[in-house]
Formats: C-alpha cells, sequence, structure tokens
C-alpha cells in the first residue's frame, strides 16, 4: 500500500522551513528527514521514516507557492551563506553560480530541491 506525504506549499516560506515541513510530513511534529541536500538524498534512500519497500509517494500542494519562496531571492541568500562556509577552493565555483542566479539565470533552490527527489526517488514526487 502506496503511503502519502504532503507538504503544503503555503507552509515553505523558505529553505529552512522546507525541512520542517518535509520532517513533519514524512515523520510527524519535529520529524527529521534532511536538513541540506546530501542528508535528503540519504533519506530518499530509505530508512528515515518511508516504507522499507520504498512505496511512497510525497505531494507537494501548492508547490507553487514554494516555488516563489524557494525563487531567485532565497537562492542568493543560500549561496551567499554557502560562501561564507566555503572551504577556499570552492569559493570560485560557488561565487559563479551566485552570479549566474543574480543575473536571473541558474536553477533555484527550488528546482535544485525537486531535481535531487527525482534523481534519488524517481517517480515518487507529484506537484499538486
Amino acid at each position: 500500500m502506496t503511503v502519502t506525504y504532503v507538504i503544503d506549499g503555503a507552509e515553505v516560506t523558505g529553505l529552512e522551513s522546507f525541512w520542517q515541513v518535509i520532517g513533519a510530513a514524512v515523520n510527524g511534529p519535529g520529524g527529521y528527514f534532511g536538513s541540506n541536500l546530501d542528508a535528503l538524498a540519504d533519506c530518499l534512500r530509505g530508512g528515515y521514516g518511508t516504507p522499507d519497500d520504498g512505496d511512497f509517494v510525497i505531494e507537494w500542494r501548492r508547490h507553487e507557492l514554494s516555488r516563489r519562496a524557494l525563487g531567485q531571492e532565497e537562492t542568493v541568500r543560500t549561496l551567499q551563506r554557502r560562501l561564507e562556509r566555503a572551504h577556499p577552493d570552492n569559493r570560485a565555483a560557488i561565487q559563479g553560480r551566485l552570479d549566474a542566479v543574480r543575473a536571473g539565470g541558474g536553477p533555484t533552490v527550488f528546482d535544485e530541491l525537486v531535481r535531487l527527489i527525482e534523481e534519488e526517488a524517481p517517480g515518487v514526487l507529484r506537484l499538486l
């Protein structure tokens, strides 16, 4: 039997709230289901609240609200924070992504989340 986890796009107001919303959807209030892209990928591979057989769906309802909240402005903010903490060898690449996003190009945080979910758990995500 397929288990459905619901993300309400209206509750996603930034990247931090996304981690809270997906954690609560999968593992109940205060639950965990990743706190960065690598951790989300691990969770999607199983063992963090989803069924052992992998039979689950993530319904991201009102996803357009999340798309706006996780758009260019949030992407710039996220990349700026990443740049501040980055190893010197990685700064040029992050700065390049930041410059591209500021110019209106490149993937947004929303795009990265959707891409990751679709890559790690093909067919699981439903954008409604």
